[in-house]
């Protein structure tokens, strides 16, 4: 296997908020399995603890720094880190994510002979390295409702890892734990919506850069190890708060069709999470889900506005984008009790 050109410039970018015990835990493997041929940046999100004294000291030959006066979110930290930072790709890493085998070329490789975009590798979980991890697992999905899964993910079902999942496939949305760019494509994009604040935002540039006639997919060949939940807990009522309210925008920018239609629809099911929520005693997490759903009234008619403007850019496709499947996961995942991919009819995992 043939190594990417050291003329074509990779920058690793790791957005760090208050996450020295990240930076202690998974840097090191970072810099162990990155060629020469890599810039290795973190972009502190202006963080209060000793993060920045720590990196100057203990990787200042090695880790280049770009420092952010405030915490400006997970999508607008990285807008303004990449706008310091010159590479002709670009692949923003967690800062809790263990690298262990080859990965930036064999991925670029792979993007390269594909044509793709945008791609990821497969994520495992760090702490049972044999399971697929929930952040993108071996592929981001998308159901006609807007709702994401993964090939080897589908809500809180994660699956062992076996061949299915290693192979290398085209997908809707990849992971943003480890989030492989082409340059032309990030600029093409505009990058990530900043008023996202975090979660959701790779999905968003993964449907807008589909929309204009350009392909995602997962390197399933290399993997890589996520703890998850490093900044927030997967019951916190904000997490849960961003997860519903920029899904919603998400959909509304970039689905294609009669948007009320769509919208009604999956603003009732989220009525229903927020009521199964009620009913199991997480009363936080039920007015997460009203918050959010209020958001997206404050800001409906500036999101349409931001739609116009989309679909004046996209291309006419009449085949359905790769990675879409146009059933609800969540009927057949609580209802009818699938619990993989492959469980769900008429599921083609991309190839």
């Amino acid at each position: 296997m043939t190594n990417v050109a050291p003329s074509s410039r990779v920058a690793v970018v790791i957005l760090n908020w208050n996450g020295k015990h990240h930076l202690e835990t998974y840097l090191p493997s970072v810099l162990k399995w990155s060629p020469d041929h890599v810039d290795v940046w973190v972009a502190d999100n202006g963080s209060a603890d000793d993060s920045v004294a720590w990196l100057r000291s203990a990787h200042g030959n090695r880790v280049r720094i770009v420092e952010l006066p405030t915490n400006v979110g997970f999508a607008e930290g990285y807008n303004q880190a990449l706008a310091h930072i010159e590479a002709d790709w670009y692949v923003l890493l967690n800062s809790d994510v263990r690298i262990v085998e080859p990965w930036i070329d064999p991925v670029i490789e792979v993007m390269e002979a594909r044509e793709w975009a945008v791609a990821s590798p497969l994520v495992v979980q760090d702490v049972a390295p044999s399971r697929c991890e929930h952040a993108g697992a071996a592929g981001g999905m998308l159901d006609v409702d807007g709702y994401p899964f993964c090939v080897g993910r589908v809500f809180a079902s994660c699956e062992a890892v076996g061949e299915r999942h290693t192979a290398d496939r085209e997908v809707f949305w990849a992971s943003g734990a480890c989030f492989f760019i082409r340059r032309e494509a990030w600029e093409l994009a505009g990058g990530f919506d900043g008023s996202l604040f975090a979660h959701m935002e790779e999905i968003d540039v993964c449907w807008r850069l589909k929309n204009q006639g350009l392909r995602v997919g997962c390197v399933g060949s290399v993997r890589v190890q996520h703890l998850g939940g490093g900044t927030l807990a997967v019951a916190s009522p904000k997490k849960t708060y961003l997860n519903f309210r920029n899904n919603l925008i998400v959909m509304l920018k970039n689905r294609r069709g009669f948007w009320p239609t769509f919208m009604v629809r999956r603003m009732a099911l989220d009525g229903l999470a927020a009521w199964k929520f009620l009913l199991g005693g997480e009363v936080r997490l039920f007015w997460a889900v009203g918050m959010a759903h209020a958001s997206l009234y404050r800001r409906l008619f500036a999101t349409l506005k931001v739609r116009r403007r989309l679909q004046r850019v996209a291309v006419s496709q009449e085949a359905p984008l790769v990675g879409w499947w146009p059933r609800s996961v969540v009927w057949h995942h609580f209802v009818r009790g699938a619990q993989t991919v492959w469980d769900l009819p008429d599921f083609l995992p991309g190839r």
